[in-house]
């Protein structure tokens, strides 16, 4: 079985995205880091070909930041393409614009937490 999740040869694209973060990354980071929303994420963790901003691979949920040039419309065709590969694999993604974190930092990592009780209860049964 060939292996999806954190590919060896993307170990130096993950590594530069962390180096490279912004800022509404970084103010995520600190907020779900070390299980304080009560599940573990990873940062910059890749699932076949892409890298998920933040992963939750307990749930199955990843959360991507997106920055303005997420409206173009290349981008909006390959974080299309992107998605169907996620779903396809069973992951649910959160979009969330870097101006909310920019603005309220605090509901986003509160919305982040709902989505993740939401995922847990309906994995449950």
């Amino acid at each position: 079985m060939t292996k999806l999740y954190n590919i060896q040869k993307l170990r130096e694209r993950r590594r530069e995205l962390r180096k490279e973060s912004t800022i509404a990354e970084q103010v995520i980071w600190q907020s779900i880091r070390n299980n304080k929303l009560g599940y573990k994420f990873r940062r910059q963790y890749s699932i076949g070909p892409y890298v998920a901003d933040f992963c939750c691979p307990e749930l199955k949920l990843t959360v991507e930041l997106d920055g303005e040039y997420h409206d173009y419309d290349e981008q909006i065709i390959y974080d299309k393409e992107r998605e169907n590969y996620l779903k396809r694999f069973g992951f649910d993604i959160l979009h969330i614009k870097n101006e909310e974190v920019r603005y309220n930092y605090m509901e986003v990592a509160g919305r982040i937490k709902r989505v993740c009780k939401r995922k847990k209860n309906s994995l449950q049964f």
